[in-house]
């Protein structure tokens, strides 16, 4: 994963008797579809044989690879009905730039860091048969699978579509970037409206923990591990990451994003946010702008506007 903190994307290869199906397809980027080739090659298995991928949401690192596959190898694409408006954005849009986060940088008194965000991704390529529909818009409800059945679960958070898929019968539950075992996945980082993604994203943690736990088959890091402990930890996390932005806030009414921002601590490092390249300064000033969101919807805080930018203050009362 070129420019990217992450090393790689977890393609999963389900078999079945009349060939195979992944879950999640990669990022089509110069040899990826080779190494997929290679990993498929050291199970004894083929490209030619892919007759499914299910992906898990729009992301490029997700998405990109699999109209590649139905090139290669006539492969059926499916992707969650959900992010139906967000894949037809990034056509209309023929680019890379993240023109929705850009939205939210303003709102938070970070227009500065636009720019420099640009630069970062100047020269990137864009190619249009990476986004084109899938065969498939996937609804809640079973789906059958290399001769399996997977409950296809949406999860909106992370992105408005994003779904997992729960394997009953294994008791394995693929996570997509919904619950990844190490880091916490970005934030309403996608094409359109915000409309409070960090509340969309917590309640679909905790729709997890109304379904049987499962063993833990994340999109990125190391699978196994339950579920269950997983999602605690994450909602733990944001509780804390709420006490955290508060204080903040409280320590200079009429905060904007990038204010706040600035006096927290990032990664699990606690890395100051001076300390981070402009596109992830980009990332945490937008999560920062989801909590302060939630916060404001919860009557924690107050938020007035000065032009386009949100200034925070702890509610009256509080």
């Amino acid at each position: 994963m070129p420019q990217d903190g992450l090393r790689a994307v977890n393609v999963y290869a389900i078999e079945g008797p009349d060939g195979l199906a992944l879950v999640d397809a990669g990022w089509r980027v110069p040899g990826a579809l080779d190494v997929l080739g290679a990993a498929l090659a050291s199970i004894s298995r083929d490209l030619s044989e892919v007759r499914d991928v299910v992906v898990t949401h729009v992301h490029r690192d997700h998405y990109t690879l699999a109209p590649a596959l139905r090139r290669a190898a006539g492969t059926r694409v499916h992707l969650g009905a959900g992010e139906a408006v967000g894949l037809g954005l990034v056509r209309d849009l023929g680019g890379n730039d993240p023109v929705s986060s850009f939205e939210q940088l303003a709102r938070a008194g970070a227009g500065d860091l636009v720019d420099a965000v640009r630069i970062l991704g100047a020269g990137e390529e864009w190619n249009g048969s990476d986004w084109e529909d899938p065969d498939h818009w996937l609804e809640p409800g079973m789906l059958a699978l290399a001769g399996r059945e997977v409950e296809v679960v949406p999860t909106p958070g992370h992105t408005k579509g994003h779904v997992v898929l729960h394997d009953l019968v294994a008791g394995a539950l693929f996570t997509g970037d919904h619950v990844l075992p190490t880091i916490t996945p970005s934030i309403g980082f996608e094409l359109g409206d915000w409309e409070l993604p960090l509340g969309r994203y917590l309640e679909s943690l905790e729709l997890l923990l109304l379904r049987a736990d499962a063993v833990m088959l994340p999109a990125h890091g190391a699978p196994g591990g339950s579920v269950h402990q997983r999602v605690r930890e994450l909602l733990s996390h944001h509780d804390q990451r709420f006490a955290r932005t508060v204080s903040a806030v409280a320590e200079a009414p009429g905060s904007t994003g990038i204010d706040v921002a600035g006096r927290l601590g990032w990664t699990r490092r606690d890395r100051p946010f001076d300390g981070l390249d402009p596109f992830n300064q980009m990332i945490a000033t937008c999560e920062t702008m989801a909590h302060l969101d939630v916060l404001a919807e919860r009557g924690l805080l107050s938020v007035a506007y000065d032009g386009p930018v949100a200034r925070f203050a702890v509610a009256a009362g509080r």
